[in-house]
């Protein structure tokens, strides 16, 4: 198995605070692979969640589009998630089996409190169908994959993932469970609202806008889905002068749809140009428990440019799902009022930051504990293999409120 390490400089801008609150005191920090006891879980939030005033920028790695690892071609990395046992970290890709069979793969991240050192891609490994074999691609015929959003399993050390579906195809996103190796266990489809066919505008998802993260719950005993964007049935697409509602979408672990919440998306935050302007979007890439009812979620707005790569708008909130409806049998949410929404307060504006660059941000979790007590966490963008794009993996601190 081929093992590949890349080192960059980290960014200037260490010890930047961002976000809502106060700066917090520096402390010499240990690597970040620290035994079992000092991290949090992968998925869950922490036994003590943070409480969110600010994220502390640590620092920056960017990894070669040329990547390749274990014979396959290191991107579209939409999904990060940490690993309590090991301290290591298992990544999703959303190749959708067109460069290389549907896949994952273990990294290790080495940062402490001043400085993000290194990223190293370790191993990759395919998803399995229930029968063995690896996932389809298009040309192939069957359940073609779109991979978004991986979690580890607290209780048992196994794997959830999302495969967003596809409109185009006809594929409606599903859910599923597999072992740590990647072999399925089981596969969940969401209810008839979530449904997919290519002449379907009354209702369904519309294409690339559904399930695209995923976190578990606090307590380890359910997860939660969240949009990318509307259904047909809820909303209409985000322009420059008006948000959409997406949903978020809670799972028991035996695959029931137990509730579902109206999630506010924001406006599209850049004019659009050239060509591909009406592809212009906003939506939600990832979700991440906090406590209870608590998460944080980012949004991506992505506004193509008369010119060159699209311009990247991308903020992180903090969503709660206190006092919102359960809409699991609002038909429609464009035909209903009798709601009410999660709340969401901003934590980072990337815009606000110093960053010379802001890829596609997609996936987030928590990363391990510092010396001086704080969380970590990190966020990794998935560059679509795409030549313009890139892979960025970015560190902070968690300051408190």
């Amino acid at each position: 198995m081929s093992r590949v390490r890349i080192i960059a400089a980290s960014s200037a801008l260490v010890g930047a605070v961002v976000g809502l609150g106060a700066t917090g005191n520096a402390s010499t920090v240990p690597d970040s692979t620290m035994p079992a006891s000092t991290v949090p879980d992968s998925s869950a939030a922490p036994d003590a969640a943070p409480s969110i005033g600010s994220l502390r920028f640590i620092g920056e790695q960017v990894i070669s589009n040329l990547t390749m690892v274990d014979g396959t071609l290191v991107g579209g990395l939409s999904g990060i998630t940490f690993n309590l046992e090991t301290g290591s970290y298992v990544i999703i890709s959303d190749d959708r089996s067109d460069n290389n069979p549907a896949r994952f793969y273990d990294a290790s991240l080495t940062f402490d409190e001043t400085t993000f050192e290194s990223v190293e891609i370790a191993a990759a490994h395919t998803f399995l169908q229930a029968d063995g074999t690896p996932y389809p691609n298009e040309e192939q015929g069957g359940d073609v994959p779109d991979p978004e959003a991986i979690r580890i399993d607290p209780n048992d050390g196994s794997l959830w993932w999302t495969s967003e579906g596809s409109q185009l195809l006809g594929l409606a996103p599903v859910l599923t469970h597999a072992d740590a190796t990647g072999q399925a266990l089981d596969t969940f489809t969401l209810p008839e609202a979530f449904s997919a066919a290519p002449d379907q505008e009354a209702a369904g998802i519309r294409n690339n806008k559904a399930t695209e993260g995923l976190t578990f719950a606090a307590d380890g005993q359910s997860l939660f889905g969240i949009k990318e964007g509307p259904l047909f049935q809820d909303a209409a697409l985000p322009t420059l002068d008006a948000g959409t509602t997406s949903r978020i979408v809670q799972f028991d672990l035996a695959g029931n749809v137990t509730a579902q919440y109206a999630y506010p998306l924001d406006p599209l935050q850049g004019e659009p140009a050239g060509d591909l302007a009406d592809l212009a979007d906003n939506g939600a890439t990832e979700i991440l428990a906090i406590d209870g009812t608590s998460f944080l979620v980012i949004e991506r707005s992505g506004i193509p440019q008369a010119e060159g790569p699209w311009k990247m708008f991308v903020r992180i909130y903090e969503v709660d799902i206190a006092g919102a409806t359960d809409i699991s049998d609002v038909e429609g949410l464009a035909a209903s009022t009798d709601y009410v929404a999660t709340t969401k307060t901003l934590v980072l504006n990337f815009e606000d930051t110093d960053l010379e660059h802001i890829d596609n941000l997609e996936g987030m979790t928590w990363g391990p504990v510092l010396a001086g007590g704080n969380q970590t966490l990190v966020v990794v963008s998935d560059n679509n293999f795409d030549p313009t794009s890139v892979t960025q993996f970015l560190a902070y601190e968690v300051v408190p409120g």
